[in-house]
Formats: structure tokens, sequence, C-alpha cells
């Protein structure tokens, strides 16, 4: 099956890390490789050195998915809910980047460069894969649809919401679209290791390219380098 869950992520990561020969290593990432590295670090942690995670603890809690939430938050969402149609698979195959390029300006509002590089991104979209894979995240996350049965035990493993201990700095866009940081920090109960977030003002959603400097920092420190 083309599988979006949060597992087949991780389960990716794990296996190019496997392939590339790397026992461990440092990781970073954002929304849905962010999630990927922090199930890695969580569930498997001798193969995490450190890690840099955009918008800190990025596992979904699939069990309380349908919980509803504030308003402003439910808006922001809007397009979740979208693919949980007909009609949003239909307008995502049809639409797929004008679509996503409106995601990218919504979600990286002060991003000035963000309109010149979305072309740079946008071919991503047109793997055949693109559409099948993003509709069953989208219903998996929330309970909708069911995932891949060789990935179950990942799935179960993660519904604990399994603290991540290895060494974590977490960046924050405080201008970030999507999910803009908030204080105080959500997620400081889920790092049980040493742990830093840091919230960068007129910073949007996507923030490695947003912020490469603050980015390159983060990783060096996890490293040890100066």
């Amino acid at each position: 099956m083309r599988s979006g869950q949060q597992a087949a992520l991780a389960r990716d990561l794990l296996e190019l890390m496997d392939a590339l020969h790397l026992p461990q290593a440092t990781l970073a990432g954002y929304d849905w490789g962010g999630r990927a590295a922090c199930i890695v670090a969580a569930l498997w942690p001798q193969r995490v050195k450190g890690l840099m995670s955009a918008d800190g603890y990025n596992i979904q809690d699939i069990p309380r998915a349908i919980e509803p939430r504030a308003p402003e938050t439910e808006l922001r969402l809007w397009y979740q809910y979208y693919f949980n149609t007909q009609r949003g698979v239909d307008g995502l195959t049809a639409n797929r980047r004008e679509f996503c390029e409106l995601l990218w300006r919504l979600w990286s509002p002060t991003w000035k460069q963000g309109p010149g590089l979305y072309g740079l991104s946008a071919p991503s979209f047109d793997n055949p894969d693109f559409v099948a894979v993003v509709i069953h995240s989208y219903r998996h996350r929330f309970g909708y649809v069911p995932g891949d049965p060789g990935l179950e035990s990942i799935e179960r493993a993660l519904e604990a919401q399994p603290p991540i201990r290895v060494p974590t700095i977490a960046l924050c866009g405080a201008d970030d679209g999507v999910g803009p940081a908030t204080e105080p920090d959500p997620d400081v109960g889920l790092f049980s290791g040493p742990y830093q977030r840091r919230i960068l003002p007129g910073i949007g959603h996507n923030l490695p390219q947003e912020a490469p400097q603050a980015t390159l920092d983060a990783l060096l420190e996890l490293l040890g380098k100066p």
C-alpha cells in the first residue's frame, strides 16, 4: 500500500540509515521529516546522537486526534479535514501545484523569498504516488483508515507518546501559519534528556529554508562543534 502514516516515515528513515551504513546520526527535520526524526529518536535512541526538531515533539497522538481543538486551531487545519472528503481527493489531484503553493504562502507568511523558491519544490508534487500518500496520511492520523499491518507494532508504541531522551534542540517559528509557537512550551514534558527550545521571530513553517543559519547552528551545537 502507499502509506503516509507516521510509522512508515520512521521506517523509511531507518532503512535509509541502514543503506548508508550509518549506525548513528544526528537528525534534523521539520513537518513530515521532523516526525520521522522524532520517532526514530524516541523508539531507537541508540541510533540518534542528537535531534534538531522544528516545532518540538512531532509525534502524532492518534487516539486523541478526533478531540476538538480551539476554533482558531481548527481553522488552521482546514486542509486536513478537506482531505478526508472525496472533494479533497479530487481537488488535490486536479490542483496539486496550486494547492501546495497556497499552503506554502499561508504557512510562511513573512518569508519574502518563499514565492520565488516554490518552483524548485513544485515538481516533486507530480510524483504519481503523491496524492495517495498524502490522503492516506491525513486520514490515518485521525483513525479513519487502517494503516499498513506490518507497521502496527510501531504505531502501538507511538500511542504511548514515548519521551525523547536524546539531546534535542527544538526550533519554532513565531510566524508559523499552521502551528505558531506558544508559551509556555507544550512539549517540554515529552523530552526527558537535554532539551532546549528556541522561538525564532519572523520565521514561519518552512524553518530549515527560512532560517538556515539557526538550523546549522543547532546541528553544530548538537555535534559539539564550535
